[in-house]
């Protein structure tokens, strides 16, 4: 059908209101307001019975119309063109109850009502009525302002003449109104102009001073394609290779013109206030020529269009029409100037011209010059179109004008489509002048048409007479730009302050057109930023912003598509400093306000700051101050002022980086470019980095991106070996600058000192000579070098200890102890000058010194002869050999065969670095500047052997194996001899023919049939050195490709290619296997000579070689997983030739028998066929299997094993053999989906946990299966059972208690478990629940709130604290929670809850009320709500007693001898028990121990509570080890001396004899201590003795050699001994050695000794060491021990972090040590309080009950504790285990230690309550009790006992008097 080109008329019912032609709503808020009233929200005023009428279509009623009634349907008039459709409007219902109505709409509704209603009154008729203007339809800039048109009437025609009362023209119906965030909806078109480029974004200006951002996914296909390629790639790479980017300047261009498709109109809120509107557009050509047609392409029209392709003569386009069927073409010669065709991205973004159309209409002709789409001179104006779909944004139209007003123009396009032009786009706002002096009605003038409307009727669109929009240039013409390419804001930046601002026009209640000196463009203030305050009126004439006044103003922005300087009056914005990031420039000094502070776990890591509103900069935690700040959150406090100094800006990004060092505010030279440095200038700078490792220095950031690397050469006149021990992060130095080079960005900065290292000290060091001879004197003394300042120069030079003598290293460290400071040393020779550092290093060594003077010092590479002895030193000792160094650096190899035998045997070759060494020179190698040495001394044979081979004629042969041959030219082709083997290789033989003359046998030449291989994986192992083969000539070996060559390649050193081959041997004629004489489907003994990671390499012969692909190597897919094993170099076996490459020498075998060598297709897979495949890529979701070169498939989730629990695509490695099975085959779309399920590659036995699913037909309604989420959408979860069966999930069905946030509780390849309750087999749909009540027959629903009652005990977890109290979610419950106040947490006063809990606490708490109302619940926490509640009904495992040893009367004999001891009214209780039955169960055993303090966990409490978890003593060597060790060791002696020993090897009179000559005070000196030794050797408390005597000598080195020898020399079996010589060493390093000393001593000290040990010893040493008293009159002593102490509490918080990441979960006690650590040590309750929960996780379930109790033991203990808390843990615990005893019996004691007798008596007396505790247990109790209060309480509360042990026994009677036991 045809389409038509205009709708039709739709005529809609009207509805009235009392006060006019209004909406209802307004005319029922008009009522309300005569009355008096006025409701909060205007659809509250409607009732209910209209409320359903307000959601019909209203029509309103115009002026120049009578009553709404049915007419008949009329042609239209020949004078215009049929009316268009009116609008049908719905009124709008505004959420939150917020009015619809503006206080101004309100006060004038209101006033009018009032005068309607006095007008009722005094005349008794109704008031007139009056136009309003809906809401809806009220201008909201000034460029929508609505002017009255000529000829309105404002009364109805009457009712009589229907047939005259026509409606008014259309024309006269259109208003002239601009864009706004109201008529701007979803669907809308507009033309925009790129402004601003950002990173992810690109903004674009609108017209009316609107703005809209393009997201980079909102392009083009080809763009969202690579965003999303990037995404994947950046994913799958590490993280060195993420940060790649899209660069969207590439994409677009400043001042672009584009057709953008409104996507939304949104507001952007936070926190729930109202946030500012977002525009978000879509320039996807898809969208923005949606309305288009293949037919509605006419030539002149404007579309858009992206680069398809690239191609050599232009672009393809796409246009997104139609699909792909229509295209488009743009020639290289129609695209902007200046642009490189090559070089637009695919994806890019035109709005192009069209200039043309194929005969077809299937290729479009397009143009993006925009000088050629903007001459409109020229015709470039749509003049044809077929519908009005034609005219969308960005299209010049010739435009018939038929009105023309203050406020704009209206006209009409090619008679048909409404066109406006409103005040700013017709030109008047920026010229001035009136638009009638300009434009008359009836005139035709040329625009371009900028938006639509598509929500307004009739239709009409927005058109621009502006210039600069016309002609698609980029910035309005103005006499004062130079060019096109000038913006307006390069004349007038942004934030430029315009100190006279005149106002042009004033358009009321909307704002001010100003001039700001710019001829040609003006600004537009609003309203709302005229004053700080509100402006209610504003008029052209009157007031203080009447038009001529001249005010001081600001420009915050420009619109290019409006020509208009955005501008505000206001004081505020004109005094603020700055208003965009673009306004800070670095290197400024700024003043701001802490607004927020940055806290993380370690503490403050960064600071904002508030610069101005809006503007914020961090200021990163190394800025905070030029010191070290332990607490700066004490100094900075938010709202603080402070003064700052920008390091960088990112205006892309909005970000700032401030500095709050003094040293960098305050300096005066900033460095923010490399450009203009000059070289010698000084600055400071802030180390960002430190590098210790080869190229040590430093990087030195100043401001911006400069950035200075400074040598660790150029930080100090002094050597500087480690520069972390020098330099700090976020130190601030201060550098001269060496050198720049600003087109590479790089610079080198020094921070010595330039007067020190003047001209004349450089002058002489270039005149010193390498070798050359000086004398010094000693400046300086380290631990292993010596620093001199040469004699008459400043010169530094170093003198490293091994060069002062060229002996032992005794002998250096001898040589260095006598030289002191100040001393002369002469004779030194000069061994290398480092140029770049100013350095020089000496040598003192004898042998070195010698070869100087007899000038045989080895300098450069040229000094060398072969044969040469010269003098070196060690420089590095490896496993080929030993590096010998020489002068100015020159070093050669020593190599491991040219040693000594003797010294192969010893470690590091019996060599120490820096030793003296001679050797000759063996080879040199000038090409490659190497050479090689030995020590092996000439033989006397070698030498005759080397005259006997001269003196020898040329060509002949001496000493042939064969006996035979007599001259090398003997050796022909062919010839059959014999050789002797030298060597045996994997791949050949070596043998040697005579003497000299050398050859090799192949592997391939070795063996005809495989059956002759003794050993396939090592086929030459059968032959051995010096035996004598029969061979056959080959040829002659070429080792460059591993190839023989013919004789005549003969060389000086020739090697002859053999052959062993039986066949070859017997046969005369020599068939040599060359490539072309391969067939394919051919078989030959392989052998391989290489392996990689897909294939093997084999070799065939010597000549040829091919490769056997990994998966065709064996039909075994078990030898397939480990080649270099199975398969290893030299393996031989059978192959066949599967393809020969004659034109690339390839060849391809197969290992494979039978048919499964030949190639497999896709036509050869059947599903359940099992393959070996090659994983090739590996992720979380699927593994890829690659079965040949050309078939591949995945293996997702469901098909990984048989149990989807064990599921994981991570264990899979890439290049990994697997055996996998065909799954499915999808021919059409040649797809594969394979299986690694052992069922179906193995066929294994084993049980299936998943069954297989084939498809929908294998599932059943009430089937019980797993699957994997794929996916988790708005309306539910798909959950992958197969690979081709996905169910989905409900929300209503993923679980039976309401999940507030769902989305958080399913990811993505997560493991689920449903049951089918629907499917559909036609339409394949599968639909399951998840719900336990579903899946789970037990399943038992949670409580409810209709299920807890007052007084039920609960348990629960903590959800949050607050100050007032905590919410507590009871334990298997529907989230039914309560809040228990602060008031009832405690029974004394009311504590702080956030001291006593934290999240995630388990409680037990009582319900003390319910409002079943408002539905809360008031919890309660005091221990008194307790204490008379028995919970007789714990966990079975925990609470079940053991049966009693005996018979049941041992219950009845305890319970008579209770009776009896009351009877005689005794007051000691234990007195009563004595006479029991011995017959108890092994809990009375525990008892016993638990009061004895034994074992049993009873014991290990208490003897825990008495331990301190951290040693607080004074500083000890062996960590508190030796007491006990002593005591142990001493025990062990005596229980050894009890029992009879056979024989004694050792007496102690030797050990007397040895130590007869000491005195009676011990050992007093080296020899005294070594004596002893003699007899001692394991005794670590004399090693620790000798090293203690070393330490008051200042001997450290020699305490720590005494330490290393003590664990060398203590036998291995004395673990304890050991671990105290560790101690030692560990102490040692802690309070004399470096850092890195101490962390290499805990290494080792790892490796020996038990780690956890050694970690909880080494912490609390550090501990100990860090615990000083302060001085109390040197406050600088006072710094520093608190230092320290800080120090080594961070070292000792990161050595149990360490052990808790190692340990925690095998070991109780390092997370109770480290608990005790942060709450005693560090006073850190809530470090302490969090490691409970994280341990409860970590640890086996039977360790809970113990350790909860030693946290609860621990807030008792420490004095940082809180006892609550405590207390609280106790009564969770006792709670769930009431009969645990030894629990009551810990707490008991905690309160009594702690002073409350009155909790501890309570206590005792809770216990008799509980039920089921045994007879015999509460004897022992009674006897602890009565025991207690003799100790701890009076007569009277002694006597209590008795009374509550009668009234225990009186109730025992009547239990068993109920079951007929007399008692």
């Amino acid at each position: 059908m045809r389409r038509e080109k205009l709708p039709k008329l739709k005529v809609s019912a009207r509805i009235t209101s009392p006060y006019g032609d209004v909406s209802l709503r307004q005319g029922f808020a008009r009522y309300f307001a005569a009355k008096g009233t006025q409701p909060d929200n205007c659809n509250e005023i409607l009732p209910r019975r209209v409320a359903h009428s307000l959601m019909a279509p209203i029509k309103r009623k115009t002026a120049s119309q009578g009553e709404s009634r049915p007419t008949k349907k009329q042609k239209p008039s020949a004078a215009g063109p049929p009316s268009a459709p009116l609008r049908q409007e719905e009124p709008s219902f505004p959420r939150g109850g917020a009015s619809v109505l503006t206080p101004l709409e309100q006060k004038q509704i209101q006033i009018q009502a009032k005068n309607d209603v006095l007008f009722e009154q005094e005349t008794g008729r109704k008031a007139p009525k009056n136009d309003f203007v809906d809401e809806e339809d009220e201008p909201d800039n000034f460029s929508g302002t609505e002017m009255p048109l000529p000829n309105a009437s404002k009364k109805s025609k009457p009712r009589s003449k229907p047939s005259t009362a026509r409606p008014e023209s259309k024309d006269k119906s259109v208003r002239i109104e601009g864009l706004s965030y109201k008529r701007l909806v979803p669907g809308s078109m507009v033309l925009g102009q790129v402004s601003q480029i950002n990173r992810y974004d690109v903004a674009l200006s609108l017209p009316n001073n609107l703005t809209g951002y393009l997201p980079i996914t909102s392009v083009s296909d080809s763009l969202t394609a690579k965003v999303e390629r990037l995404a994947d790639e950046n994913k799958e790479s590490d993280d060195e290779t993420q940060g790649q980017d899209i660069d969207l300047q590439l994409y677009f261009f400043v001042g672009q013109y584009l057709r953008a498709y409104v996507v939304s109109t949104e507001r952007e809120s936070a926190a729930g206030t109202k946030g500012k509107r977002h525009i978000e557009l879509s320039v996807h050509p898809k969208q923005a020529n949606s309305s288009l047609k293949k037919t509605d392409l006419v030539v002149n029209s404007m579309i858009q269009a992206s680069v398809r392709s690239v191609e050599d003569h232009g672009l393809i386009m796409e246009l997104g029409i139609e699909g792909d069927a229509v295209r488009g073409f743009m020639s290289s010669k129609e695209i902007r100037k200046n642009t490189d065709v090559s070089r637009i991205p695919k994806g890019a973004v035109f709005l192009c011209l069209i200039t043309g159309l194929g005969s077809n209409g299937n290729v479009v002709k397009l143009s993006a010059d925009t000088e050629k789409a903007g001459n409109l001179k020229k015709g470039y104006f749509l003049t044809d179109a077929p519908t009005i779909d034609c005219f969308l944004p960005g299209t010049a139209v010739e435009v018939l004008l038929s009105e023309i007003t203050k406020s704009g123009m209206i006209g009409k396009a090619m008679g048909v489509l409404d066109l406006t032009a409103d005040l700013i786009h017709s030109g008047a706002a920026a010229s001035g002048k009136a638009l009638d002096t300009k434009y008359h009605v009836g005139d035709k003038i040329k625009g371009r048409i900028i938006c639509t409307f598509p929500d307004v009727e009739p239709r009409k669109l927005g058109l621009s007479l502006l210039e600069h929009v016309t002609s698609l240039k980029s910035n309005p013409t103005s006499s004062k730009f130079d060019s096109e390419n000038t913006s307006p804001t390069s004349l007038l930046p942004l934030s430029t302050i315009v100190p006279e601002a005149r106002v042009a026009r004033v358009e009321p209640g909307v704002g001010l057109l100003v001039d700001m000196g710019i001829k040609g463009t003006r600004g537009f203030v609003h309203i709302s930023r005229i004053a700080d305050g509100k402006i209610e009126n504003l008029a052209q004439d009157t007031g203080p912003y009447k038009a001529g006044t001249v005010h001081k103003a600001r420009v915050i922005g420009y619109n290019y598509m409006d020509g208009l300087f955005i501008v505000s009056l206001e004081p505020k914005v004109i005094a603020q400093p700055f208003l965009s990031i673009d306004d800070v420039q670095v290197g400024q000094i700024v003043k701001g306000t802490v607004e927020k502070l940055l806290l993380k776990e370690s503490g403050l890591s960064g600071i904002i700051v508030s610069l101005a509103e809006g503007i914020t900069g961090l200021v990163p935690e190394i800025h905070f101050s030029d010191i070290h700040l332990e607490h700066p959150e004490r100094k900075f406090k938010e709202g603080a002022t402070v003064t700052a100094r920008v390091l960088s800006t990112s205006p892309a990004e909005r970000q700032l980086r401030l500095t709050l060092k003094k040293a960098l505010v305050n300096a005066d030279e900033v460095w923010k470019s490399y450009d203009g440095l000059e070289i010698g200038a000084e600055a400071p700078g802030t180390i960002i980095k430190i590098i210790s490792s080869s190229g040590a220095g430093a990087v030195v950031q100043f401001y911006g991106p400069v950035r200075g690397f400074l040598p660790v050469a150029e930080m100090s006149e002094s050597y500087i070996e480690d520069p972390k021990t020098h330099f700090r992060l976020g130190q601030v130095v201060k550098v001269r600058l060496v050198s720049v080079n600003p087109a590479e960005n790089r610079m080198i900065v020094s921070c010595k000192d330039p007067s020190i290292f003047g001209a004349m000290q450089q002058e002489q060091l270039d005149c010193l000579v390498v070798g050359s001879t000086v004398s010094g004197t000693v400046s300086e003394k380290t631990n292993d070098e010596i620093v001199l300042e040469l004699a008459g120069s400043k010169l530094k030079a170093i003198l490293p200890f091994e060069h002062l003598a060229d002996g032992s290293a005794q002998k250096s460290s001898t040589a260095a102890k006598r030289i002191r400071v100040g001393q002369d040393m002469r004779d030194l020779v000069v061994l290398n000058k480092a140029m770049g550092r100013r350095l020089l290093q000496l040598t003192c060594k004898p042998s070195l010194i010698t070869a100087a003077q007899s000038e045989q010092l080895v300098k450069h590479l040229g000094d060398l002869q072969k044969g040469l002895e010269v003098a070196g030193f060690v420089n590095n000792t490896t496993s080929a050999g030993v590096f010998v160094e020489y002068a100015n650096g020159v070093s050669g190899l020593l190599p491991k065969s040219q040693l000594p035998e003797e010294a192969l045997l010893l470690p590091n070759y019996g060599m120490r670095k820096h030793q003296s060494i001679s050797a000759r020179i063996l080879t040199v190698d000038h090409a490659q500047s190497r050479f090689s040495l030995t020590m092996k001394p000439t033989l006397p044979s070698e030498a005759a052997t080397s005259e006997n081979a001269s003196s020898m004629p040329e060509g002949s042969l001496s000493h042939p194996v064969d006996g035979k041959s007599t001259n090398i030219n003997d050796f022909s082709v062919g010839k059959l001899t014999e050789a002797r083997i030298t060597s045996v290789k994997e791949t050949q033989l070596n043998v040697h023919l005579a003497d000299g003359v050398q050859g090799r046998i192949d592997v391939s030449e070795m063996f005809d049939r495989l059956e002759d291989v003794k050993d396939r994986k090592h086929p030459l192992k059968q032959f051995h050195p010096k035996e004598v083969v029969p061979v056959r000539i080959l040829g002659m070996h070429d080792s460059r490709n591993h190839r023989f060559l013919p004789i005549t390649h003969r060389s000086k050193a020739p090697v002859f290619e053999l052959t062993a081959k039986p066949s070859s041997l017997a046969s005369t004629d020599l068939d040599i296997l060359t490539l072309d004489k391969v067939a394919v489907d051919s078989t030959y003994l392989v052998h391989v000579n290489n392996i990689a990671e897909d294939c093997v390499w084999v070799n065939l012969s010597p000549n040829v070689r091919g490769r056997i692909k990994a998966l065709d190597l064996s039909d075994d897919v078990s030898l397939l997983k480990d080649l270099g094993k199975n398969f290893p170099v030299g393996s031989a076996l059978k192959a066949k030739v599967v393809n020969i490459d004659m034109a690339n020498s390839r060849l391809d075998l197969s290992g494979r028998s039978g048919d499964s060598a030949k190639p497999l297709t896709f036509g050869d897979l059947s599903v359940g066929l099992v393959l070996p495949g090659r994983v090739t890529r590996v992720n979380e979701r699927q593994i890829m299997v690659q079965l040949t070169d050309s078939l591949s498939g995945p293996v997702n989730l469901v098909d990984l094993a048989d149990d989807y629990s064990t599921a994981n695509p991570t264990t899979y490695e890439k290049n990994q053999i697997v055996r996998v099975c065909i799954r499915g085959v999808d021919v059409p779309n040649k797809r594969i989906h394979l299986s690694t399920r052992p069922s179906k590659t193995l066929s294994s036995s084993l049980p299936v946990e998943d069954r297989e699913i084939n498809g929908v037909s294998d599932l059943k309604v009430n089937d019980v299966v797993r699957g994997f989420v794929k996916n988790v959408a708005d309306n539910g979860v798909f959950v992958s059972l197969a690979f081709n069966v996905t169910a989905f999930v409900r929300v209503s069905d993923l679980s039976d208690l309401f999940l507030k946030d769902w989305k958080s509780e399913f990811e993505i390849d997560q493991l689920v478990k449903g049951k089918v309750i629907q499917l559909d087999q036609d339409l394949r749909h599968v639909q399951m629940s998840l719900k336990r009540s579903h899946i789970d027959k037990d399943y038992q629903p949670p409580l409810t709130f209709d299920d807890v009652t007052v007084g039920q005990i609960v348990t629960g977890k903590v959800r949050k604290v607050e100050p007032f109290g905590v919410f507590i979610v009871i334990d298997n419950s529907a989230n039914v929670s309560g809040l228990c106040h602060k008031s009832q947490m405690a029974d004394r006063k009311s504590p702080d809850p956030k001291k006593l809990y934290d999240e995630g606490d388990s409680v037990k708490a009582k319900i003390l009320k319910i409002d079943r109302d408002t539905k809360r619940i008031s919890l309660g926490l005091k221990a008194s709500f307790f204490e008379s509640e028995i919970d007789a009904d714990g966990p079975e495992e925990e609470l079940t007693e053991r049966p009693v040893v005996g018979d049941e009367s041992g219950e009845d004999s305890e319970v008579d001898k209770i009776k009896d001891m009351l009877a005689e009214n005794e007051v000691e209780v234990s007195e009563g028990w004595e006479g029991l039955e011995d017959a108890r169960d092994e809990s009375d055993t525990e008892m016993d121990n638990a009061d004895e303090g034994g074992s049993g966990l009873n014991g290990k409490l208490i003897r825990d509570s008495n331990m301190q978890g951290l040693s607080a003593g004074g500083f000890d060597w062996t960590g508190g080890l030796l007491t006990t060790n002593d005591r142990d060791s001493s025990s062990e002696t005596d229980a050894e001396a009890s029992q009879p020993k056979k024989k004694k090897r050792r007496k102690a009179e030797p050990q007397v004899d040895l130590t007869g000559n000491l005195d009676a005070h011990g050992p007093q000196s080296v020899a005294d201590f070594e004596r002893l030794l003699l007899g001692r050797p394991n005794d670590s408390g004399l090693w620790v003795q000798y090293m203690a005597f070393q330490l008051q000598l200042s001997e450290i080195d020699k305490a720590r050699e005494i330490a290393e020898r003590a664990l060398r020399t203590i036998h291995i079996r004395e673990q304890d001994e050991k671990l105290n010589m560790w101690m030692a060493l560990l102490n040692l390093e802690n309070a004399y050695g470096t850092d890195e000393a101490l962390d290499n001593a805990f290494a080792r000290a790892c490796q020996y000794c038990d780690s956890l040990d050694i970690h909880e010893r080494l912490a609390s040493t550090l501990i100990q060491s860090g615990k000083h008293e302060v001085h109390p009159l040197n406050p600088i002593i006072t710094a520093h021990i608190t230092l320290t102490k800080n120090r080594t509490e961070q070292k000792a918080e990161a050595l149990y972090t360490k052990a808790l990441s190692k340990h925690g979960s095998a070991s109780d006690a390092v997370w109770l040590n480290v608990a005790t650590f942060y709450l005693t040590t560090l006073n850190q309750a809530s470090k302490a309080h969090a490691l409970l929960p994280r341990a409860l996780q970590s640890l086996q379930q039977h360790t809970h009950l113990q350790l909860t109790s030693q946290f609860a033991a621990l807030e008792f203990k420490s004095p940082n504790g809180d006892p609550e808390r405590g207390r609280t843990m106790f009564e969770g615990i006792l709670g769930s285990f009431p009969k645990r005893l030894d629990i009551w019996s810990i707490s008991i004691d905690l309160e009594t230690n702690k002073g409350d007798k009155d909790r501890a008596r309570g206590l005792f007396e809770r216990v008799t309550k509980v039920k089921g505790i045994k007879p015999g247990k509460m004897k022992k109790w009674f006897e602890k009790w009565e025991k207690w209060e003799k100790a701890n309480g009076d007569v009277r509360s002694q006597g209590k006992v008795g009374k509550v042990a009668e009234a225990y026994v009186r109730k025992m009677a009547e239990e068993k008097g109920k079951h007929g036991v007399d008692i």
